[in-house]
């Protein structure tokens, strides 16, 4: 079973994982929990999703996940996997075909240490806009996160790659993807503008099967985050 509203406090818990797929809880605009969704969808894992009010939240989900988060993936054993680079970890571990993640320890390690320094830039996404709301001059973050940007674009000069992996996208790609999808719903887009090889990966990303799959208009994003940042998001919001 598939859903797209999003299962509240009182809702009835769904039932058993079926036994050929997996269970992701997640939320459709969580850029977390998408990092998963395009894992399963790159490999061709079969799975159901169930959406969660992250706001209101089911006890029964509650009892999966006592810290509440998605993504959250769920055996039809009853095992429980969450925080996303330990899901797409798992992932590409139980499903060895079209591996995203290196074979060589060393360039596994290099993703993750990329990944350590994207976590890094992820929160000027949500702080520059919380200032700009707030009437806040956010010039200062806004340079930040272009300097920060340029390091990116600097390692594809360096690696003469289309992706950050290679010339096929890897692991690192869809953990740091949600993130750039969003640019132009929090108008920061202008800040690739002095980035060529990262505007470059960004539109080949879009290309991508997987994105596409589960890639929402940027009209859908805005209408979704207008609620968020007011701090009254609609997880249903454009069903």
């Amino acid at each position: 079973m598939s859903t797209e509203k999003c299962y509240s406090q009182g809702s009835a818990a769904p039932g058993p994982v079926p036994k050929d797929r997996l269970r992701l809880y997640s939320m459709r605009f969580c850029p977390f929990a998408q990092r998963t969704r395009l894992v399963l969808n790159a490999k061709g894992i079969k799975y159901d999703t169930i959406n969660i009010h992250l706001k209101n939240k089911p006890d029964w989900f509650l009892e999966k996940n006592p810290l509440g988060l998605v993504p959250t993936l769920e055996t039809p054993a009853g095992e429980v996997i969450y925080e996303s680079p330990i899901t797409c970890e798992y992932l590409d571990e139980v499903y060895p075909d079209k591996k995203l993640l290196p074979a060589s320890p060393y360039a596994k390690a290099q993703q993750k240490m990329m990944l350590e320094y994207f976590s890094k830039v992820t929160p000027y996404f949500y702080k520059i806009q919380v200032g700009r709301r707030n009437g806040e001059d956010v010039s200062k973050l806004e340079a930040e996160l272009k300097e920060k940007f340029a390091k990116l674009n600097e390692d594809l000069v360096k690696k003469k790659s289309k992706y950050f992996g290679g010339d096929t996208i890897t692991m690192i790609d869809y953990m740091m993807w949600p993130f750039f999808e969003r640019l132009e719903v929090v108008e920061l887009h202008h800040l690739l503008d002095d980035t060529p090889e990262l505007k470059k990966w960004t539109e080949c990303m879009f290309e991508d099967p997987a994105v596409k799959s589960v890639l929402h208009s940027v009209d859908t994003h805005r209408g979704f985050n207008k609620g968020y940042l007011a701090g009254t998001p609609n997880f249903d919001y454009g069903l």
